[in-house]
C-alpha cells in the first residue's frame, strides 16, 4: 500500500473464493449457486467479483437489483446469466431481451409487456427463442410477488402460458432465516414448495426452485432447493449475530486501510473537533486520519470507535469529519505516514464490521455497502 493513500478498501478475492467453497460444501450435490453481486458487490465490486466466478461451474450466474448494474455486468464481458431481484421498467425490457438480463415478474402486465419485446425481437432474428423470466413468490416477506393463492396460481399460470418467454425460475425470499428459531422460516419454505407443486400439477414444470438466501445456506439445508442465493456470507459477513459462526468459518473479504497524516501534542483544556464535543483532561498526543463520513466512515462512531495504529487500538477522540477524525496516540509511538487499519486486523487485534455496526448504529450490510466510491478498491489475493 503506497504510503500516500488517504483510504483504501483492499478485497480479498481469495477469501470470497474461500467463502464460495464452503458454502458450496454445505450444499448437496448438484444445487447450484447464484453470487448476489448487487449494489456493486455489497460495496466490494461487482465487476472483479463476478470476472472471478465467469469459470466456477457450480455459479449459475448472478442476481443484482437493478438493470444498470445488469448493463455494468454486460459492458465489463459478464456473459452468465443475470437475475434482476427488484422491480423492472418497462423502457428497460428491450435491452434486457437482447442481452439475456432475467426480469422478475408477479404481474400478468409486467409479463406480457416484456413478452411483447421478446417477441419484437425474434422477429428481428432468426433465432426465435423465448426469453427467460423468474417468477416471485410472496410467502411472508410482503414486499413483491404473487402471493401463494389461487389468486397468484392464476396469476403464475397466466404468464407461464405467454407466448415468447418461459419461467425459467420461481423463488421466495426468506425474512427471517437469520434467526435462531427457523421456524418463519420453515413455514415460508413449506408455502413456496406447496405453490411450486401446485404450478407443476397444472402443467408448468421444469423451472429452477430456489429459496435460500445466506442464512438459508448455512443453517438450513431442506431449502437448499435447485439453486441457493449467496449474498452477504459472500463477503465473509454472518447474516446475523444469531448465527452459528463455528459450523462455517467466513473469511472477511474487506479491509479498510489509511495512514497518520499528522501528529502533535495538545494541552489539557483543548476542544477537538466540531462542537468541542472531546476536552483533553491531560496533555496527549493527537494522530489526524484523512478520512470520514464523505468516504462513508460513519460520523456516528465520534468519541466511541477505534483505529489500529502498530497493532494497538487508538480511540476517535471528537467528532468525525467529512474528511478527516483525530485519534488519541498517546504513548504510541506514533508517526506521520504510519499506517492506520479502520477496518480489518493489525497483528493481534481485529476491527471487525460488526464491532463497527454495533458501535455506529449501523446494520453490517449498510456498513460496506456504504463505503464511498472516492476509495478506491485494491484487489488481492485472487
Amino acid at each position: 500500500m503506497s504510503k500516500h493513500n488517504r483510504i483504501t478498501a483492499y478485497i480479498h478475492l481469495d477469501a470470497i473464493a474461500h467463502n464460495f467453497h464452503v458454502m458450496k460444501e454445505n450444499l448437496r450435490e448438484g444445487v447450484q449457486m447464484v453470487a448476489v453481486i448487487k449494489t456493486d458487490g455489497y460495496g466490494h465490486g461487482a465487476v472483479p467479483i463476478a470476472r472471478m466466478l465467469e469459470s466456477c461451474d457450480y455459479i449459475w450466474g448472478y442476481a443484482v437489483a437493478a438493470v444498470s448494474e445488469a448493463r455494468q455486468l454486460r459492458e465489463a464481458g459478464i456473459v452468465k446469466p443475470i437475475l434482476v431481484l427488484g422491480y423492472t421498467f418497462e423502457e428497460d425490457y428491450a435491452w434486457m431481451a437482447q442481452n439475456g438480463i432475467r426480469p422478475t415478474v408477479f404481474t400478468v402486465e409486467m409479463a406480457q409487456k416484456f413478452a411483447e419485446c421478446q417477441t419484437l425481437l425474434n422477429k428481428d432474428s432468426d433465432a426465435g427463442r423465448p426469453a427467460p423470466v423468474h417468477l416471485a413468490v410472496d410467502t411472508g416477506m410482503s414486499r413483491i410477488g404473487v402471493s401463494d393463492t389461487q389468486e397468484g396460481l392464476n396469476t403464475a399460470l397466466a404468464i407461464a402460458h405467454m407466448p415468447s418467454i418461459f419461467i425459467e425460475g420461481v423463488f421466495t425470499h426468506f425474512a427471517r432465516a437469520d434467526e435462531k428459531n427457523k421456524s418463519a422460516a420453515i413455514g415460508q419454505m413449506k408455502r413456496f414448495a406447496a405453490f411450486c407443486d401446485r404450478l407443476e400439477e397444472n402443467g408448468v414444470g421444469g423451472f429452477l426452485r430456489h429459496c435460500s438466501n445466506s442464512a438459508g445456506i448455512l443453517e438450513l439445508p431442506e431449502a437448499n432447493m435447485d439453486m441457493v442465493r449467496a449474498g452477504i456470507t459472500v463477503y465473509g459477513i454472518y447474516p446475523s449475530d444469531e448465527m452459528d459462526r463455528e459450523a462455517i468459518r467466513l473469511r472477511p473479504a474487506m479491509e479498510l486501510k489509511s495512514h497518520v497524516v499528522y501528529c502533535k501534542k495538545i494541552p489539557a483544556g483543548t476542544p477537538v473537533s466540531y462542537g468541542g464535543t472531546f476536552v483533553a483532561e491531560r496533555e496527549m498526543e493527537v494522530a489526524t486520519i484523512p478520512a470520514g463520513y464523505g468516504d462513508g466512515y460513519p460520523r456516528s462512531l465520534s468519541n466511541k470507535g477505534n483505529v489500529l495504529i502498530r497493532g494497538k487500538r487508538a480511540p476517535i477522540i471528537g467528532r468525525v469529519c467529512m474528511d478527516q477524525f483525530m485519534v488519541d496516540v498517546t504513548g504510541m509511538g506514533v508517526q506521520t505516514l504510519d499506517e492506520v487499519t479502520l477496518l480489518g486486523r493489525d497483528g493481534a487485534e481485529e476491527i471487525t464490521v460488526d464491532e463497527l455496526g454495533a458501535l455506529s448504529g449501523r446494520f453490517p450490510y449498510e456498513f460496506v455497502c456504504d463505503i464511498g466510491k472516492r476509495v478506491p478498491r485494491t484487489y488481492c489475493g485472487a
